[in-house]
């Protein structure tokens, strides 16, 4: 295995390389799924039909914490594949965990919001807008929850491993899923959220 001492240790490798390359292709197909969800929820935002809107259920103090968990989470990851690229492992393991805690946090938060909508008379069955909402959101937490073990492996490789190409260019390759989650999110939070309590 040739490694180019010029590039980052996650890049350093024709394999690396690749790795990133697929995996940028693999967001494309994930950008079409969230994609297909949002334009399917344009289509049924008024269709309420004798449910509630969005407007009745979503409360603002915990969409402004969740936001403020996942936000910082995608800077907690930056600082972990900063520490990462200047061989700081004990830095970049505790930034990433720190990462995981806060994705954690979004979980437990949403897991919370999903019972009061239920509890509103807001569920899956309600209307094609309140299933729409859980689809997208439902969604988006299945990938953060993915994203949550994910990251706890690739922790224990670290730890495990050290700071190889090989390690370095897994937690790189998580480092881009996080920050896609965090896009994601910020579409959620304009489109579904605010509009949805205008």
């Amino acid at each position: 295995m040739k490694i180019d001492h010029s590039q980052p240790l996650e890049y350093s490798t024709e394999q690396n390389r690749l790795n990133i390359f697929g995996f940028w292709v693999f967001l494309g197909a994930e950008i079409a799924l969230f994609g297909t969800l949002f334009a399917s929820y344009f289509v049924l935002v008024n269709g309420t039909g004798n449910g509630p809107s969005g407007s009745e259920v979503f409360v603002i103090s915990t969409l402004i914490i969740q936001t403020l968990l996942l936000l910082t989470s995608s800077f907690t990851i930056g600082l972990g594949v900063h520490a990462m690229r200047l061989g700081r492992k004990t830095a970049m393991i505790n930034f990433f965990a720190l990462t995981l805690i806060l994705g954690l946090g979004f979980l437990g938060f949403e897991i919370y919001e999903f019972t009061q909508y239920v509890h509103e008379g807001f569920t899956l069955q309600t209307s094609g807008f309140s299933s729409i909402v859980f689809l997208i959101l439902g969604t988006h937490g299945a990938h953060v929850s993915v994203g949550f073990f994910w990251g706890l492996f690739i922790i224990m490789q670290v730890r495990k491993h050290g700071l190889t190409p090989k390690t370095t260019n897994k937690a790189f390759i998580f480092s881009l899923y996080w920050h896609f989650l965090d896009v994601v999110w910020i579409f959620i939070f304009s489109f579904i959220y605010l509009k949805g309590m205008m």
